[in-house]
């Protein structure tokens, strides 16, 4: 069994997720305040930058608020079906390039639309040449229309999940690469670079811990990130993670999840930096070690950095970071 990344240690992190998306098209050039505000989060000093992913968008979108097909409780799309998505992978490319610190992760990237070799491919460069500052964030979907469209098989998304996962680490692994499964075959497969890690790029596994995301959080996971009803208590699902975990004989140690910070504001609708990390200390100590922030950025990179550096400032001072 392919072994996950795990580092022995992890420190609370804060992330930001600024939208990689557009209610309409902004046009050409219309993206490049993207780039300032990852310059900005990285200047301030931001952990991790998160960006989603959807490859196409049907019309059936109030889909989304449907837990049965896949989507969530009264969720709302950010766009409509002529929203425009950018490819993550692209563009954290893009945002390795003008930054030097910061991590990435996406949240989630819809593994089972790409081929498993193409897409370890992918992820292997892009880890290489951000010196190793990739985690990906991976789940299923909600949307069948992306399936189709891509001529993939709907129902059978979470076995398509497992095999691309068990490929990527296969390939990542092992200078001569060997599989047999459903969608892939393959013998004395040779995939360069790898990724900068010996065990590969971090998986973070979604989903909500029904039997088969627990069974792929064990096998493949190097992190979680809640959906559904675990979302709204993750820390009850980090005990049965690290139960799960200590019964497939791995340690929880470094194991990774996320959640949000709510954004308080102030009188003033200024953000009350206190106020909104008062409740870091519970949730760094309830075994959460991402913490997601979501707000509006302004478009310079010297505005971003003004907005962030106190939210970092007090991050660092509520989880004990020095």
């Amino acid at each position: 069994m392919p072994e996950a990344h795990q580092p022995a240690a992890v420190r609370p992190a804060l992330s930001l997720q600024p939208p990689n998306f557009a209610a309409k098209d902004p046009g050409i050039g219309g993206w490049r305040h993207l780039f300032d505000q990852a310059r900005g989060a990285d200047a301030a000093g931001i952990d991790r930058l998160v960006v989603s992913d959807h490859v196409v968008l049907g019309e059936q979108l109030g889909h989304y608020a449907d837990p049965k097909k896949g989507g969530i409780k009264g969720g709302v799309q950010p766009t409509g079906p002529d929203g425009q998505w950018l490819d993550p992978i692209v563009l954290l490319s893009m945002w390795a390039a003008v930054t030097k610190r910061t991590r990435f992760l996406t949240g989630i990237l819809i593994a089972p639309l790409r081929r498993p070799a193409t897409l370890a491919k992918q992820l292997s460069t892009l880890d290489v040449l951000s010196e190793g500052r990739l985690d990906i964030g991976v789940g299923v979907g909600w949307q069948r229309e992306e399936y189709e469209a891509n001529g993939i098989e709907y129902d059978g998304r979470g076995k398509l999940l497992d095999e691309t996962l068990e490929i990527c680490q296969t390939l990542w692994k092992n200078e001569s690469a060997s599989h047999r499964g459903r969608i892939a075959n393959f013998d004395k497969i040779h995939l360069n670079p790898k990724p900068a890690h010996p065990c590969g790029v971090p998986f973070w596994i979604s989903g909500t811990l029904n039997p088969n995301v627990m069974q792929r959080i064990v096998k493949y996971g190097s992190g979680w990130i809640p959906w559904g009803d675990d979302g709204m208590n993750p820390l009850e699902g980090i005990k049965k993670i690290r139960e799960a975990l200590a019964k497939a004989g791995r340690s929880a140690e470094g194991f990774e999840t996320t959640s949000y910070i709510p954004i308080a504001y102030g009188a003033d609708k200024k953000i009350d930096v206190a106020k909104t990390m008062s409740v870091v200390p519970a949730m760094v100590a309830g075994g959460l070690t991402d913490l997601r922030v979501t707000l509006e950025l302004p478009k310079s990179q010297a505005a971003v950095e003004d907005l962030l550096t106190p939210l970092v400032q007090g991050f660092r001072q509520a989880a004990g970071r020095r």
